[in-house]
Order: structure tokens, then sequence, then C-alpha cells
């Protein structure tokens, strides 16, 4: 029975990671040099005249939270755009009919989410290389919030897939949703230049326990406690597991 289900979940990951490792140049590259380009002109251009922010060197403090934010939305993309063209060409169907439980197609669909947002993260990282000095404070709080921060993307961009009815959908929570929080979860500033209203107001913004979190993992440096972001990430990852999970059960969007 173990032999079955490992099977089938190594069949849908490998699926997964094969469909955006053939086509690299359009998956991996394209993030890559859309974060030099903040790099350049946030880190060496503006940042040479913001000077330090939250003790760091602009640069350096800006570093982890445009990695993070590659692996964000290149997880959530990978997912939502393989899910929906899962039942788009109604092979979806006979992943559903399979004897095989909901929770093994969940997995094998956010594996190749997770390979995504990891291979262009190590990229992205590898051309902050360039214009910023590499220095890891805690190698293990960086390699656990890049990948429970990948898995939580990938299950909310499996939402998304469930959900989207064209492809127009496939493309509107990133735009709309996504891309606001990620750019006032603190990538650029640090929540402590805010007035005390505006610091409680985001704090409901999930990302920003993520980019905090993974920046001190790199830098040592950080706004709130590492213990209450790993918290509501875990937590996060548990209620869309589980709703992911509801969807598929309940035949969303995935039964005619």
């Amino acid at each position: 029975m173990l032999d079955k289900y490992w099977t089938a979940y190594y069949t849908i990951a490998q699926r997964e990671v094969l469909r955006f490792s053939r086509i690299w140049v359009q998956t991996i590259v394209p993030p890559v040099v859309m974060v030099g380009l903040y790099f350049i002109i946030f880190g060496n251009l503006i940042g040479s005249r913001i000077g330090e922010m939250d003790g760091l060197r602009y640069v350096d403090f800006i570093m982890p939270g445009l990695v993070m934010m590659a692996i964000i939305t290149n997880s959530y993309a990978n997912v939502v755009s393989s899910f929906y063209g899962a039942k788009y060409s109604h092979h979806i169907e006979e992943m559903l009919i399979a004897p095989i439980p909901n929770i093994i197609i969940i997995l094998g669909f956010v594996t190749g989410g997770v390979a995504r947002g990891t291979c262009v993260g190590i990229a992205v990282t590898l051309v902050s290389l360039l214009f910023t000095d590499f220095s890891i404070h805690q190698p293990l709080v960086v390699f656990v919030v890049a990948i429970l921060t990948s898995f939580l993307f990938s299950l909310a961009g499996l939402i998304n897939g469930v959900f989207a009815n064209s492809f127009d959908d496939v493309s509107i929570i990133p735009t709309f949703v996504l891309t606001p929080l990620t750019y006032l979860g603190g990538i650029f500033y640090s929540i402590k230049l805010l007035p005390d209203f505006w610091q409680q107001v985001s704090l409901i913004n999930p990302i920003l326990y993520m980019i905090d979190s993974f920046r001190f993992g790199f830098r040592g440096s950080s706004d709130l406690q590492l213990s209450s972001s790993l918290i509501v990430i875990c937590a996060f990852i548990l209620v869309l597991f589980s709703f992911s999970l509801w969807l598929l059960n309940r035949g969303t969007g995935t039964r005619q």
C-alpha cells in the first residue's frame, strides 16, 4: 500500500519538477533578472542615499526580503498555473478517480512549487553576491523558513487553481493581493519606522512574519520574535492544507 502511494506521489512530483525545469529560461531566469534590477535600483542607487536601515547597510537589509519575495511568487505561480492547467486539460479528473488519497495529490503539486521556489531562491541568493556581502547568521533558520514559506504559498496557489475558471483568474490574486502584501511586508523598510497604529496594522500581514524571520536567519536582525513568526507560518500552513484537502474531497472546481 505504501509503495503504491509513494509511486503516485513520486510520479506527480516528478512531473511538476520537470514541468518548470524543462523551460528554466522562462521560469528561473526572469525572476533572477527582476531581482537583479531591484538590487541595482534600490540597493545601489537609492540605497546609497538612504544609508542604513535597522543597523544594516540598506542593500544588506533588503537582500533577504528580495530573496523571500522571489520564493513566494514562484512557489505560488508554479502550482496555480499547473493545477489550473490540469483542470483545463481535464486530466485532473484522472487523478481524482485514481485509488490514491487526495492528500497525495496535494503533496505532489506542492512539491513542484517548493522545488521551483527553492531553485529561484538559490539563484537569487547567488545573484545577490554581486551586490552585498554574503553572510548567514542562522543557516537552519534560513532553510526552515524558506521551505515553510514555499510550502505555504504552494498551497495558496493550489487553492487559487481550484477556484480559477479562466486563465485571467490565475493572475487576479497575485496581482491584487499577493503583490501588495509582499511590498507591505517589510522588504524595503523596518516596521519600527511606522507610527504605532500602522505597526499594529502591519502585524495582520502574514508575509511580514516570513520576511522578518528570514532576515533574522541571514542578518541576525529582526523586528519580531522568531518563535512568533514560526508559529504564524505553521498555523497558516495547517489552515491552508486543511482547506485544500476539504476542497478536493468536496470536488470544488473539479466536478462539473
